[in-house]
Order: structure tokens, then C-alpha cells, then sequence
């Protein structure tokens, strides 16, 4: 074998080396493209503000590999067809310009498409569910209202009214109810297999905004008990409030910091644990034969459909855990004294 054929098997063999980390983390991650299965993948929108020259809109599958298109560290380049700016993506450094130009990418990734597709599903959902009440008032529900009635009602019973009380509940009843239906579809939606691995409240920008909303809603409603407690606390000696007052402060902060944590950890947590049992039958069959990998992959189908079981109780439970501990803070927030 001569010593460029043998570099040849050499590459050739890299390439085909499973490595499961790049594998998990091209499932979980933001994209933008919706991967189905195999190298079936559906392009999305690239809409990119080149400053001093305008809008670049194309589709992702514009972007060409420059080396070997199987290889995951190939570097793609696409040129923009309004202003002529060449487009590099690059594994580690993300997406820049050839020329160096400066823009802005606002292009719809893979969770914006799932959010939106969810939001738009939740519109048509819940008109249509308002509309069956305003036909037949005072009549039992049917069809997807009698399916969505007893999620409302939870929401508004066992969250909202025990926690926040009766009279301020329903000012803030809407913001949870949205909230708590968005998590539980996005979650559920990232779990119908082959359909493009969505991730949507695993993604760190989107729990971000969730949170930070809980934060401002918070703040606003905040009266003048609640901020009293915060930054000068009744019945505290006033050499003690000068350690108090900073962790208050700080704990302000760190609610909504928690609340995206756990969202986003939880969710992802998930979709790791699967993923790393697919894993486990291509590095068995890898490394051990295809006997070890036939093995392999019993038993990771066994422990595979035992967490898709898991994860739809926790697909509700962390839409809940995020609803009630908003409740919370904006029932500390409008609470008044106790005398």
C-alpha cells in the first residue's frame, strides 16, 4: 500500500469514527436546519443585516461544504445574492463574513421555527376552546375544549388562587396559563420522534426571556411592603441589615437565574441521558462487533423507552414547577402586611 493511499484510509477512517459527544451535542443544539433523520434535513431562512449594504435572505442549504461533506468540521460558505457578502460557517467560530463585515444575524433557527409553530398551534388551540364556551354557555365541553379545560382549571386552582389569593389571581392568571401551556407543548414537542430533535426550552436564549419576564413582572408589581422587606427589613437590628440587605438583593436576581437553570437543565438532562444510550450502541458495535452493538441496543431500546415514558411526566412537571415558582414570587411581590 502506497503511503498516500494509506493517509487516504487513515482520513477515510476518521471520518467514519463515531464520536458521541459531537453527535449529542448536534441533537440538542440550536441549528439552522431541521434534521429528520439520516442526512434528511429540512433548510430554514438565513436572514442576515450586513451593515452599510442591507439584507441578505436565503435558505440554509445555500451554504456548500468546503472540504469533505461528511466530515462535522468542514467549513461551509454561502454568498449572500442582495449584497454579494460571502458567509463562512465555521464549527468553532461560529458564522462571520469573509471581508469582515459587520452584521447581524436574525435568522430563524431551529427553536425559533419550533416556537413559533408552537405559538401558532396555542392561538388557534385556545380561540378555538373560548369560542365552544361562547356558543354553548353553561354546557359541559367537548371535544379539545374537554381536553384542555381540566389543564386550565388546574392552573387556575391548585396554582394560582392558593398561592397569589382570589382577588389579585386573575391579573396575573393569563401570564401563567401562557406560560405553563408554551413549556408543556415546547417540551412535548421536542420528545415526537423524527421530527427534528427540537430542543426549544433547552435552549439557554429562550428560558432567558422566560425568566427575565417573570423578573420584570415581578419588579413592576412589587408594593411598598415588598420592597421595604427587601432593602430595610422590620425588626432587624441595623448592624445585621448591612449583611441582610445585600443577600435580598442578590436573592432578587438569583430567582429568575434558578428558574432558567432548571428549565434548561432539566430539559436538556433529558435528552442527553437517550442520546447517550443511541451512543452506546454505535460505539459498542464500533469498538466490540456487530454482536456487542445487536446487544447494546436491546437493552438501550429498553432503557430508551423507559426515559421517553419519564420525560413526558417531566415534560408536565417542569411546566409546573416553572408556573408555581412564579406564582410564588409574584405573591411575595403583592403581598400585603401581617399584623
Amino acid at each position: 500500500m502506497s503511503h498516500s493511499t494509506h493517509d487516504a484510509h487513515d482520513t477515510h477512517d476518521a471520518h467514519d469514527e463515531f464520536i458521541a459527544g459531537e453527535y449529542i451535542i448536534h441533537h440538542i443544539s440550536d441549528a439552522n436546519e431541521i434534521h429528520f433523520f439520516g442526512n434528511v434535513s429540512a433548510p430554514l431562512p438565513m436572514i442576515i443585516y450586513v451593515e452599510g449594504k442591507g439584507f441578505d435572505v436565503f435558505m440554509s442549504s445555500a451554504f456548500s461544504s468546503d472540504g469533505d461533506p461528511h466530515d462535522v468540521h468542514a467549513i461551509k460558505t454561502a454568498t449572500g445574492p442582495s449584497t454579494g457578502t460571502v458567509y463562512i460557517k465555521d464549527p468553532e467560530t461560529g458564522l462571520r463574513s469573509e471581508g469582515g463585515e459587520a452584521f447581524w444575524d436574525i435568522s430563524i433557527t431551529k427553536s425559533v421555527f419550533g416556537m413559533l409553530f408552537i405559538s401558532s398551534m396555542l392561538i388557534f388551540m385556545l380561540r378555538a376552546m373560548a369560542k365552544s364556551y361562547s356558543k354553548n354557555p353553561g354546557k359541559a365541553p367537548s371535544g379539545l375544549a374537554n381536553v384542555l379545560e381540566p389543564l386550565v382549571l388546574f392552573v387556575r386552582d391548585d396554582i394560582a388562587v392558593p398561592i397569589i389569593g382570589k382577588t389579585k389571581s386573575d391579573k396575573f392568571l393569563p401570564f401563567l396559563l401562557t406560560t405553563f401551556f408554551f413549556i408543556v407543548a415546547s417540551n412535548l414537542l421536542g420528545l415526537v420522534p423524527f421530527i427534528g430533535g427540537f430542543n426549544i426550552t433547552g435552549t439557554i436564549g429562550v428560558t432567558i426571556v422566560l425568566a427575565f419576564v417573570v423578573f420584570f413582572i415581578t419588579t413592576v408589581n412589587g408594593n411598598k411592603h415588598y420592597w421595604g422587606h427587601l432593602f430595610w427589613p422590620p425588626g432587624v437590628p441595623s448592624l445585621v441589615k448591612l449583611l441582610v440587605v445585600p443577600i435580598e438583593v442578590f436573592g432578587m436576581f438569583l430567582k429568575p437565574t434558578v428558574l432558567m437553570i432548571r428549565l434548561t437543565a432539566n430539559m436538556s438532562a433529558g435528552h442527553i441521558i437517550i442520546l447517550s444510550f443511541v451512543s452506546l450502541i454505535f460505539i459498542f458495535n464500533q469498538n466490540y462487533g456487530g454482536v456487542a452493538g445487536i446487544g447494546m441496543g436491546v437493552f438501550s431500546t429498553l432503557f430508551m423507552i423507559f426515559m421517553y415514558f419519564l420525560e413526558l411526566l417531566v415534560a408536565f412537571l417542569q411546566a409546573y414547577v416553572f408556573t408555581l415558582l412564579a406564582a410564588i414570587y409574584f405573591a411575595d411581590a403583592t403581598q400585603e402586611p401581617h399584623h
